[in-house]
């Protein structure tokens, strides 16, 4: 029999497809047994896997990336991960893993692949052994203050054009999670700590944050009740996450280091663990020398409401080069479920179909150099870069950063949609209300250039509950005081906007030194398991059986400030500029 050459072609593709999509399944799903973790809503990106919702530390949730507004020739990446940290979530609260290595990486050329990675991993330092349960057990007031118990540090590393990682910070400081007003009194100062400026002009923050993603998450309700009437309230209000904030000059992240002819890069966040971890008997933990990506995100929302649930874990372990081969996953942005959606509940009429529009949005960049694309501007594609090789351009799923963009003074919160250029979904700034861009951009708004009225309102709510600082690293102080029960009127800053009858005042008060008068408790349960790679931030132990048998005997001792402890082993000879 005859074959022709184009078919066998065609069938050698899609036989490639096929094996990348096998193959992607089968790294997610390699260790999924014996994973356990809380159930909670999704938001953003937030518990957007089946996965990722059993392993809540390597869950990326958001990823920002903007021109620094105060800073000219900067720009700065906001990567947040583990959704829902309720802030009274003790004793053991809410570190990173020290098993996973989280990355954020750009690319400025266009195939996908990323020219620069800049990569943290963490370390325990643990001082509560056998003697107690506490977190700190006196008044913190500097991030090595005795009082508190357990604390990390991290390992900053980048790579830039497939080079050996370097070390640029070997022990920096992380922000500990925000006990209480009691245990932490001025938390300020420990983000102040906790900020790092590193020689070359990098500015680095690790640390709990308020959540700055803000909606209302009852758009999983059939869209909003299925009548607009679920909508103004903001689901993640008084919720907090761990943030990694890293500001660089463009320099280091443009193509050839030249932001003037090359402005445009993609950026995505990933989370690698622990390829096999196993824990024995004595509970020590043991893990294998690679890893294996489990977490990933660019944009906001794609992996929540683009790609179906059969393919949200495979998603997770791509990376970007490989989305243009899954064909699944392709007909899900030229074809979009959502428009379908609001067409059946709301009667507005979703867009022709195929969607050239979220191609470019989501997969390519805005530009008028591809040859189906309807928005008629040259944005954010690396096409537009003058040095890039159009032959090796590969569509990907990433957020796209023009930095020749000029930065607004009045940021409108529908971005790009509204008229201001410097907004998602070129680049997303903390204030860029996703949610409504979202809905408005799978309407069609992109293409016709005009908002959809109908959805003008979106969700109704337009802005996060506590303000944004103006300087680095922008994010708001985590939340003190229980979500629940009317505490997610507390700001930032830990100042309630008012105290509810019945509710303690969580204003901040005289902190007490604190010592356990005793307690009664015993372990169950046996916690020895083997695990592979998904499964270790579960682990349910269960504990059991504290009863108070007293409180605690109060002593005061005087709060004393300690300075900022310098970085070691900032590394002095690299070879590349920061």
């Amino acid at each position: 029999m005859t074959t022709n050459p184009g078919q066998a072609s065609r069938r050698r593709s899609t036989r490639r497809a096929a094996a990348a999509m096998v193959a992607a399944i089968g790294i997610s799903l390699a260790g999924a047994s014996a994973s356990l973790g809380p159930h909670t809503a999704g938001a953003s990106s937030h518990r957007e896997a089946p996965l990722v919702a059993m392993d809540p530390a390597i869950d990326n949730t958001d990823l920002y990336a903007f021109v620094s507004p105060e800073r000219p020739g900067y720009l700065t990446f906001i990567a947040n991960w583990q959704p829902f940290e309720e802030p009274n979530g003790g004793p053991n609260f809410y570190p990173f893993a020290t098993d996973a290595a989280y990355n954020i990486n750009v690319d400025n050329d266009g195939d996908a692949r990323a020219d620069a990675t800049f990569r943290w991993t963490f370390r325990n330092i643990d001082k509560r052994r056998g003697s107690t349960f506490l977190y700190n057990n006196g008044p913190v007031t500097s991030i090595e203050d005795e009082n508190l118990l357990f604390r990390q540090t991290y390992k900053l590393e980048s790579s830039f054009d497939g080079a050996p990682f370097k070390t640029r910070v070997a022990a920096g400081p992380v922000a500990p999670s925000r006990v209480g007003n009691a245990s932490m009194p001025d938390y300020a100062t420990l983000r102040d700590q906790a900020t790092t400026t590193l020689p070359g002009g990098w500015k680095v923050f690790v640390g709990q944050a308020d959540d700055p993603f803000f909606l209302d998450l009852r758009v999983f309700d059939l869209l909003y009740g299925g009548d607009l009437s679920e909508t103004g309230q903001d689901t993640l209000a008084g919720y907090n996450v761990n943030t990694i904030a890293l500001q660089v000059p463009f320099s280091d992240v443009a193509l050839n280091g030249d932001a003037e002819r090359n402005p445009v890069i993609g950026i995505w966040t990933t989370t690698d663990r622990a390829r096999v971890r196993m824990s024995g008997a004595t509970g020590r933990a043991r893990q294998g020398n690679d890893r294996v990506q489990v977490s990933r995100l660019g944009n906001p929302l794609v992996n929540e409401v683009v790609v179906p649930a059969n393919l949200k874990d495979a998603f997770n372990s791509l990376s970007p080069d490989k989305d243009a081969t899954i064909p699944e996953v392709v007909r899900r942005v030229t074809d979009p479920e959502v428009p379908k959606l609001i067409e059946t509940i709301y009667g507005i009429p979703a867009p022709a179909t195929p969607r050239q529009d979220l191609v470019e949005i989501f997969l390519t960049g805005i530009t008028t150099k591809t040859p189906d694309g309807p928005i008629k501007v040259d944005l954010n594609s690396q096409l537009n870069n003058q040095d890039v090789m159009a032959s090796r351009f590969q569509p990907a799923e990433m957020l796209r950063l023009n930095l020749s963009t000029p930065v607004t003074q009045t940021p409108n919160r529908l971005g790009v949609l509204d008229g201001d250029l410097q907004g998602f979904p070129n680049g997303r700034r903390l204030t860029d209300d996703a949610v409504d861009i979202a809905l408005q951009a799978v309407e069609g708004a992109a293409q016709t250039g005009q908002l959809v009225d109908a959805l003008a309102a979106g969700d109704k709510v337009d802005a996060n509950d506590n303000p944004f600082s103006d300087t680095f690293p922008y994010v708001a102080l985590p939340n003190v005081g229980a979500v629940n029960g009317g505490g997610a009127g507390a700001t930032g800053d830990g100042q309630p906007d008012a105290t509810p009858e019945g509710q303690q005042d969580e204003s901040p008060q005289p902190a007490p030194s604190v010592t356990p008068a005793g307690f009664l408790g015993r372990e169950t349960g046996d916690m020895a398991m083997t695990m592979a790679a998904w499964g270790a931030s579960g682990v349910a132990a269960g504990l059991g059986g504290l009863l108070f048998a007293g409180w605690w005997r109060r002593r005061r001792r005087p709060a004393t400030t300690a300075p900022a402890g310098d970085i070691p082993d900032i590394d002095p000879d690299r070879t590349q500029p920061l």
